[in-house]
């Protein structure tokens, strides 16, 4: 079966999700584009969008919809050659309209399963509970007769027990998209040892006429990405709870948030970043991986006691951030969370009072953003190091450990072979969460 030929009829498991929905906007556009090409004028593209409610389905497709229009307003002269035999396509407007109904019109949205019996390839991205993704794929696979692909979007379940649970023969790869799917360009492959060589080659031409990033993980729980990231949480954490047996826990907090942003010059500290995940969604993360590592226990008894206080993170369905360990006010954090007095303490009470403790950054400092952003990038960051290295301030000294911990959780990823390269941690870090520098550096030494 030719690359088309698997894409003629495709189904997104948990299609109005954070991560479903993106990941069928780029599926209904690459088949659409396919769609048009001359010699498949005559095949028809179906691409059902399975979710739990007619309510968040017909959500996805305004999301569709809108997001549709932006990325046809970006390539109309593209479009123009597409639609070049359209003597009735004249104005831009006529062009984006045309296009937008072509990739709608071969959506369908359903709360049913039995219209993926009929797909030869099968994206899953429902809620990361093992059982039931093995329920759900295994219930496709007896009723599908045609041996479909499944492409997994998990971020923590290794690919071979999914495969061995689900009875599906080496037919699944972990294709895991980062947040979110349509801006992102990272993808985690990981492969089974029972996976087909032909997933394979077909995720790669997939991945590449999508413009996406693939970095190879092996086949261990957490992979890459969140075998660093529920590592750096639990660090984090830890710093936290050891700096609040001397002072106020929410000046510890603020204090670990900020050294993990401005002093490591990251996008965001790392208790906005659990925030942004979800902390029930980093509890459950961790929760899958544990059982499969053997020197540590990824658990968090903070989350466990933020969680049971209803204090969770996460989006609103518009995106915008609901508060968990910070209060957020138009996205900007202003309030910390005690579990003490259970409410919000104002960062303005204490803030100036942490700074002091803290001690300035090294000099010549700039935001993440202009550090990313400049063409001196390194010369930018090699200034900053060694200026921080120089320094024995509160600040400086936590982020010398934070980012050496990092660094120590990074290289155990490549000996434990759950990432072939150390290369490919970097990469994952710095393309998946934005991170100005990767954290296997010359930087921190171990």
């Amino acid at each position: 079966m030719s690359y088309t030929e698997r894409l003629e009829n495709v189904t997104v498991l948990g299609a109005a999700g954070k991560m479903g929905s993106g990941i069928l906007l780029l599926t209904a556009m690459e088949m659409a584009d396919l769609s048009m090409k001359p010699e498949n004028k005559s095949r028809q593209f179906v691409l059902n969008a399975v979710d739990i409610s007619d309510q968040v389905l017909a959500g996805v497709m305004k999301f569709l919809k809108a997001q549709v229009q932006k990325a046809a307003e970006k390539k109309t002269v593209l479009l123009r050659k597409v639609y070049e035999d359209r003597e009735d396509l004249i104005e831009n407007k006529e062009i984006i309209d045309q296009y937008i109904f072509d990739v709608l019109s071969i959506v369908r949205p359903t709360t049913l399963l039995e219209p993926a019996y009929q797909s030869t390839l099968i994206f899953e991205a429902i809620k990361e509970d093992p059982g039931l993704k093995v329920k759900i794929l295994s219930q496709v696979d007896k009723n599908n007769k045609i041996s479909p692909w499944y492409f997994t979007n998990t971020s923590s379940i290794p690919i071979h027990q999914l495969d061995k649970e689900a009875h599906l023969g080496g037919r699944i790869l972990g294709f895991h998209f980062y947040n979110p799917p349509a801006v992102q360009k990272l993808v985690e492959l990981i492969r089974a040892e029972t996976t087909r060589d032909e997933l394979v080659d077909f995720a790669h031409e997939y991945a590449r006429n999508l413009r996406k990033t693939i970095v190879p993980s092996n086949d261990f729980a957490g992979f890459i990405g969140n075998g660093h990231f529920m590592r750096d949480i639990l660090h984090g954490v830890s710093e936290v709870q050891r700096l609040a047996q001397e002072m106020p826990f929410v000046e510890a907090l603020y204090m670990i948030n900020k050294v993990s942003q401005e002093f490591l010059i990251r996008p965001m500290g790392i208790f906005q970043l659990i925030d942004y995940v979800g902390l029930d969604v980093c509890q459950y993360i961790m929760s899958v991986m544990n059982p499969h590592v053997e020197d540590e226990d990824l658990h968090s008894d903070l989350l466990d006691q933020f969680i049971s206080l209803g204090v969770l993170g996460g989006q609103y369905a518009d995106g915008s951030q609901k508060d968990g360990f910070l209060k957020y006010e138009k996205g900007r954090p202003t309030g910390i969370y005690d579990p003490d007095k259970k409410e919000y303490i104002p960062i303005s009470q204490f803030q100036a009072v942490c700074d002091e403790k803290l001690g300035p950054l090294p000099e010549g400092a700039m935001p993440w953003k202009a550090v990313i952003g400049s063409s001196d990038k390194e010369e930018i960051l090699d200034t900053f190091f060694k200026a921080l290295f120089k320094m024995d301030t509160q600040g400086a000294t936590l982020a010398k450990q934070y980012g050496k911990r990092s660094k120590e959780i990074s290289l155990k990823l490549v000996s434990d072979n759950v990432a072939q390269k150390a290369e490919d941690v970097n990469t994952v870090l710095l393309t998946g969460f934005y991170h100005a520098y990767g954290p296997i550096n010359d930087y921190f030494t171990t």
